[in-house]
């Protein structure tokens, strides 16, 4: 339930003070990789509130659909017994079949009904990671998703890893530019940011650089000087560009926070990172390893480490509560215009006499590329 105040501006012009934030903001969402789907043929997940299906054509199109036959209200997700035939989703009950378009394309016993259609969501794929758009009443998405990122050889497969728990992606997201946080919660310091916080529509950007020391191996204590460029696209998808300036090493974080019901959350992680072939410093003999082994070895060690730091902010997360107003000091950096930024995705509580802003595309690696629908 969605709970508000009224407050008089000294304008004389209400305004709505939120005492509890809606549980699904508008935006593109995690779903699932692309191996996985495949693997599968047909997946079922709660997400956003809903009961969804997801499968691929012979085609490799992905559709993503609600669970629910428009026939006579079967789930179909495979634990009912729903299955993938010639690219098609055949319903248990009745055979009901649909495409990836969500059109039912054949029944058993009679011509399909046009009628006879599943809503599906809009979908988008960067390096095999699948995400959906969920509009605000059905609305069509208002933003794209970055193009992906330059890969190849040099750069490791995705890791993955996943964390449930009691939180809203507009608490989680608000990370990226609470660097108070990173000193007192994670012991990082030295937190410094290295440009202006950058908001273009639905796109924020966040740079900053830290120092921390991190225990490699389980054997020695390794100072760490780090600079981060964190691109923010909608409360679900953060991609963060990572240089550990003392090893020599890049790496690419993907922090995924997607609403499963009213205060559950799935968050994903995924990194990937690119080999170091002449490291800045060398320490438990990584120097002197094959470049293969010592690929794998940092890649495991990075997302280990990373979701290491996040269980830090889910101790946090679980029991935190939406302070309205927050009671800020100077020392907190730009909370306040994240949070004017986070009203965009909230379209159902806008005033109408509020214009609607243009959202930016984006382009390579999440930099602005120009000019969205309305």
């Amino acid at each position: 339930m969605l709970y508000c105040a009224m407050d008089t501006h000294a304008s004389g012009r209400s305004l709505r003070v939120l005492e509890k934030l809606p549980p699904f903001p508008e935006g593109w969402y995690f779903l699932t990789d692309r191996k996985t789907l495949e693997e599968k043929k047909l997946i079922e997940r709660k997400w956003m509130g809903e009961e969804i299906v997801a499968w691929s054509d012979e085609e490799g199109r992905v559709c993503v659909a609600d669970a629910y036959c428009p026939h006579l209200g079967s789930h179909m997700g495979p634990t009912v017994g729903g299955v993938v035939r010639d690219g098609c989703l055949v319903c248990p009950f009745h055979g009901f079949t649909f495409d990836t378009t969500g059109r039912c394309v054949a029944v058993p016993h009679a011509p399909a009904p046009k009628a006879a259609r599943l809503r599906v969501y809009e979908t988008h794929e960067i390096l095999g990671m699948i995400f959906a758009w969920w509009g605000s009443g059905g609305r069509e998405p208002q933003w794209n998703l970055p193009e992906e990122p330059p890969t190849g050889s040099d750069w490791s497969n995705l890791g993955f890893t996943r964390l449930r728990f009691r939180g809203h992606p507009q608490e989680t997201t608000e990370n990226s530019v609470d660097l108070e946080h990173l000193d007192y919660t994670h012991g990082y310091y030295d937190v410094e940011p290295t440009a202006p916080l950058a908001i273009d529509g639905a796109y924020l950007k966040s740079c900053f650089d830290f120092k921390n020391v991190r225990r490699f191996a389980g054997l020695v204590d390794i100072v760490s000087e780090v600079s981060a460029v964190t691109h923010v696209h909608g409360l679900g998808f953060s991609f963060v560009e990572i240089r550990e300036k003392t090893v020599g090493m890049s790496a690419r974080m993907w922090v995924l926070a997607t609403p499963v019901a009213d205060t559950r959350l799935e968050m994903t992680l995924v990194t990937q990172v690119r080999e170091i072939r002449r490291p800045g410093r060398f320490f438990v003999g990584l120097g002197f390893l094959p470049v293969p082994l010592r690929h794998r070895l940092m890649s495991r060690f990075f997302l280990s480490e990373e979701r290491r730091f996040v269980l830090q902010d889910v101790v946090i997360w679980n029991r935190k509560r939406y302070c309205v107003p927050p009671r800020l000091s100077r020392a907190d950096g730009p909370i306040g215009r994240y949070r004017l930024y986070c009203r965009q995705f909230y379209p159902e509580l806008r005033s109408r006499a509020e214009p609607t802003r243009r959202l930016g595309l984006v382009g390579v690696a999440g930099r602005p590329a120009g000019e969205g629908r309305g």
